[in-house]
């Protein structure tokens, strides 16, 4: 087991506090493809952020190897643990694609723009001037140069035709398969969930396996 959430509680301010994560536990194990699924609003996003140490639970806690990720530091945890794929991308729009993968960590960018099928007349050009498809998998180039054991990815293919989606979801599955990383995905593609070894649902704040 290398990421756990146990007993999480996570609620939002307001006038009368809403929980929306009620004493979650959860394991994920390395080369093991995740699907967290569950209706908008269900917590998916809030999970996915807390297991990245974007937030803090109310109560319980996230374990990155049986230790307590607050131990060393959010900080410490976003940038040497986990790496991060958005829907959005998040790439930096005044860089180049090889660029953009360098942010993500010391492994070779050329390398792993070749994996990813980014033509090589594309790794000097502007990001921006590539599809959303290829942006995306930009986005899992930079996330898998980090040498962070988890990947996080917030609907990698929510902007995705089905095609595109299909070369992303069978990249992920290959980033757990055959490169060893803990892959967890938050979506509400059932294409993707479908392709995952293990699927999670949130359903009234609670966590179950299907």
């Amino acid at each position: 087991m290398i990421l756990e959430a146990k007993n999480v509680l996570y609620s939002y301010k307001s006038k009368r506090d809403k929980i929306i994560l009620k004493n979650v536990s959860a394991t994920f194990e390395e080369a093991t493809f995740y699907a967290i699924v569950g209706s908008s609003g269900s917590g998916k996003t809030t999970f996915l952020s807390l297991l990245a140490g974007l937030d803090n639970p109310v109560s319980g806690t996230i374990l990155y190897n049986g230790e307590n990720i607050r131990k060393k530091g959010l900080n410490y945890h976003r940038r040497h643990d986990i790496s991060l794929v958005f829907q959005n991308y998040n790439l930096i729009d005044y860089l180049t694609t090889e660029e953009n993968v360098k942010l993500g960590g010391k492994k070779d960018a050329e390398k792993l723009l070749q994996e990813v099928s980014i033509p090589r007349e594309d790794w000097k050009r502007n990001v921006l001037q590539l599809s959303g498809g290829q942006q995306q998998r930009v986005a899992i180039a930079r996330a898998l140069a980090s040498e962070a054991k988890v990947l996080l990815a917030d609907e990698p293919t929510g902007n995705l035709d089905e095609d595109t989606a299909g070369e992303i979801i069978e990249l992920l599955k290959k980033t757990a398969h055959e490169l060893g990383k803990s892959v967890i995905v938050v979506t509400h593609s059932k294409l993707l969930a479908e392709e995952a070894d293990k699927i999670y649902e949130i359903k009234n704040g609670k966590l179950c396996t299907e």
